[in-house]
């Protein structure tokens, strides 16, 4: 933070947002209703969604408009006329929570404070596009939230404030993604009422770790893998885009199991072993793992139980899933 600035600090902040789903939306809320003052809202356009494909405006953009505040949609922060639009502003800082566009270094300057974000992970671990999965996906113990002064590199400002969180052998991304949504909005408002006083932290680049994009194909089940890896890949994957299996030509979804310690190493990996009322039992490259509830074709999630009454045929022992 420049520390002219700072020292020249006024309360209540005059605050422009960027962000554009949820959980940014969230955000946004906890400042509508602090002390501060958000004078402008930074979104993305409007995407088609739905059967109909029709433009949808994101979450954010829906809160600001209830609240009529002024909402900008540009297509890039690069040009002059979008970077004049926000100096027009003369906001005092400038937050940003999963908004999707990358900030040039006119626009970081251009706030007295410069820009903040929010970032779901524990910086400097998990840089990028999906902290929240890879944090699962790994087998991390604790995650957390970051509130970091921004730069022109990939999540490698300062760090202001953190905030961490136990990761449970329970947790999907949904859930996770739900409990970060909680204290996320909490940390910003802390990090803003002690802004005067916070020193930033300069983030390890020793500890550095990247968390990329999920793809459907990294979702399809590789049964040569640990079954614990297996485990953690299904509530990484949920609620999007889902782990799965290919059987009878149908791509059955998978959100929940559980790591059976029985390495039998004399079955091929990704055959069942048992079927019934507790689950469908399959080997993998290490141990196996029993698929608790799953969804075929055309119909919802449903216990493997269930799944079985209609179409134990396809589960049967002795099935390939390969």
């Amino acid at each position: 933070m420049r520390q002219e600035a700072k020292t020249q600090l006024n309360k209540p902040l005059k605050i422009v947002f960027a962000g554009t789903p949820e959980f940014a939306a969230l955000h946004l809320q906890a400042l509508i209703d602090s002390e501060h003052h958000v004078i402008g809202v930074y979104s993305q356009p409007d995407r088609p969604a739905g059967r109909g494909k029709k433009l949808q405006a994101s979450a954010v953009k829906r809160l600001a408009v209830e609240h009529a505040i002024p909402v900008f949609q540009p297509q890039s922060l690069k040009t002059v006329e979008s970077q004049l639009a926000l100096a027009e502003l003369q906001a005092d800082i400038m937050i940003v929570v999963a908004y999707g566009l990358i900030l040039p270094a006119f626009v970081l300057n251009t706030p007295k404070l410069g820009c903040l974000n929010v970032h779901g992970s524990l910086l400097p671990k998990w840089r990028g596009a999906a902290p929240i999965q890879r944090s699962i996906w790994s087998g991390d113990s604790e995650t957390g939230v970051t509130i970091m002064q921004m730069d022109e590199g990939l999540d490698t400002g300062p760090m202001l404030f953190k905030h961490s969180l136990a990761i449970t052998k329970e947790d999907t991304s949904a859930s996770l993604y739900q409990k970060l949504a909680e204290i996320g909005p909490k940390a910003l408002l802390e990090t803003l009422a002690k802004l005067t006083e916070l020193q930033p932290k300069s983030q390890d680049d020793e500890l550095v770790s990247y968390a990329k994009k999920l793809s459907k194909e990294e979702a399809k089940i590789d049964w040569g893998l640990p079954a614990e890896q297996l485990e953690r890949n299904i509530r990484a994957f949920n609620p999007w885009p889902v782990a799965f299996f290919t059987l009878n030509e149908f791509n059955i979804k998978v959100y929940s199991s559980d790591v059976v310690n029985n390495e039998n190493s004399d079955i091929p990996a990704g055959q069942i072993i048992k079927s019934d009322k507790k689950g469908i039992l399959v080997t993998t490259g290490n141990g196996c793992l029993l698929l608790t509830k799953l969804q075929l074709p055309s119909k919802k999630p449903m216990l493997a139980a269930d799944v079985l009454n209609g179409r134990a045929d396809w589960f049967a022992v002795g099935v390939s899933l390969i």
